[in-house]
């Protein structure tokens, strides 16, 4: 095998190391934005349904907005 070949694939293999890793860690802030939403005691029960629908529907995005803007009731 020729080593650039063989770098390619090293690369290849640390490359998605570090995605799954950022996948798994974005999964873990997701699910815990969304327990968050649904236990906040500061929201009420429509603010509640609507955080919580935004956190599914827009994974990513919503659980960012929610956790620097929904978070404080």
């Amino acid at each position: 095998m020729h080593p650039l070949i063989g770098a390619l694939f090293g690369f290849l293999f640390i490359g998605g190391l570090f995605a799954g890793l950022f996948g798994l860690l974005t999964f873990i802030f997701w699910i815990w934005m969304l327990i968050d939403a649904i236990q906040n005691p500061r929201l009420d029960g429509n603010k509640r349904i609507i955080w919580v629908l935004v956190i599914i529907f827009l994974p990513c995005l919503g659980s960012l907005i929610y956790f620097f803007v929904g978070r404080s009731g």
